[in-house]
């Protein structure tokens, strides 16, 4: 017969991410609006993709919409809530991933913006390759490690309309300072692929793996992308005059046979810029893919992010720094909770709690709390 031992429940969860959220964030709340409740609002949102005045309507003893929307008005600090949402990434993180030598990724998020930005939003746009109808984006640059095929976010970056690539790098890597993390290895998506980023890394001494962008047929990369084989060269990209870099470039030749929904065969090309990184050619694209393919935060993160049509900088901030908090929390109570300690490493039963199972348990305590609306009443007219 099996025994099973309790490990965790649906209210322990609710109150670690409440915990997390109190002792890192602070609105203020007056009235019968408390901080709590306003943050049990937010997670039951989050929790399945809502929005906040849909979340109030379904709960039949919550606060109402205008009470939630109007103690969230409040929150206009872009700087306090970026320094508050990384205080909270890094209180759930997994004590093994500190003062340790890990592989480190840098990504962008973009979530499009429409319309024409006012004073107070102009300064968080950032400007791209059209994407969904629009180049105008909210940009949140993130730095993680994945550990156990699990993605831990350390720090998050709101990006402004001036920064630099450089700059957001500088940013994110000087945030992880108090974890005395190593670099083994970063890798970047090819959104930094240019000059001074490549020209500052090799600067620093960072060993770093990252697409090139295929620009050019006789001077640019596309050049290289020919023959039946991988192989490595060098190349000069230049911006202007005496504005250049001179970085490895490594070709990887990959064998379509048919298969998946375009079905296309023959050689498929990929161009990778790698640095001081001890590793084989003919494994650096399936390194590269692994890690930013295992458990996207762009998958994640969309399935636990609060819908809005608001456009305050500081409001979205949060909500999207909220679902990464999610996505840590739910890693620190596998490594804690839903785990068991052996020689050796220690056992995690990742099965047995995956992400949609945690943001579950979150909606249906919210719920049982505050009752959720079992009926729908109409005006009667008067005569």
């Amino acid at each position: 017969m099996t025994t099973k031992q309790l490990a965790l429940t649906d209210l322990e969860t609710l109150d670690e991410v409440i915990n997390c959220l109190t002792e890192n964030f602070n609105i203020e709340t007056q009235g019968a609006t408390n901080q709590q409740n306003i943050f049990e609002i937010l997670v039951r949102a989050a929790s399945i993709g809502d929005s906040i005045e849909n979340t109030s309507k379904v709960l039949n003893e919550s606060p109402c919409g205008n009470d939630i929307r109007y103690h969230l008005d409040k929150i206009d600090d872009f700087e306090q809530v970026e320094q508050q949402t990384n205080s909270a990434l890094k209180s759930r993180i997994p004590q093994r991933i500190k003062k340790g030598r890990h592989k480190i990724a840098i990504d962008l998020n973009l979530i499009p913006y429409y319309g024409k930005p006012n004073s107070d939003e102009e300064d968080y746009i950032y400007r791209s390759e059209a994407k969904s109808g629009t180049n105008s984006f909210y940009a949140y640059a993130t730095v993680y490690v994945l550990t156990r095929n699990k993605r831990v976010t350390l720090a998050i970056r709101g990006v402004r309309w001036y920064d630099t690539s450089v700059a957001i790098i500088t940013h994110l890597l000087g945030s992880l300072s108090n974890l005395n993390i190593d670099i083994k290895t970063l890798y970047l998506d090819r959104g930094f692929f240019n000059v001074p980023v490549i020209r500052w890394l090799k600067a620093l001494k960072i060993p770093f793996i990252m697409p090139a962008i295929r620009r050019g047929n006789k001077k640019g990369i596309k050049q290289f992308l020919n023959g039946r084989s991988s192989y490595k060269t060098t190349y000069t990209m230049s911006r202007g005059k005496d504005d250049d870099v001179t970085f490895d470039l490594w070709i990887v030749c990959k064998y379509r046979k048919g298969k998946g929904k375009r079905k296309k065969r023959g050689v498929e090309y990929f161009a990778y810029v790698v640095f001081d990184v001890k590793i084989n050619l003919t494994y650096v694209h399936e390194d590269y893919r692994k890690r930013f393919g295992i458990e996207s935060s762009y998958r994640l993160k969309n399935l636990c992010r609060i819908r809005t049509n608001n456009k305050k900088p500081a409001l979205r901030l949060l909500f999207v720094g909220i679902s990464f908090i999610l996505v840590n929390i739910w890693v620190y109570l596998l490594w804690f909770k839903i785990s068991r300690a052996r020689k050796g490493r220690r056992l995690v039963y990742s099965k047995l709690f995956g992400l949609k199972q945690m943001l579950s348990f979150l909606r249906q305590t919210v719920e049982e709390k505050y009752k959720t609306a079992r009926n729908v009443y109409i005006p009667i007219p008067s005569d």
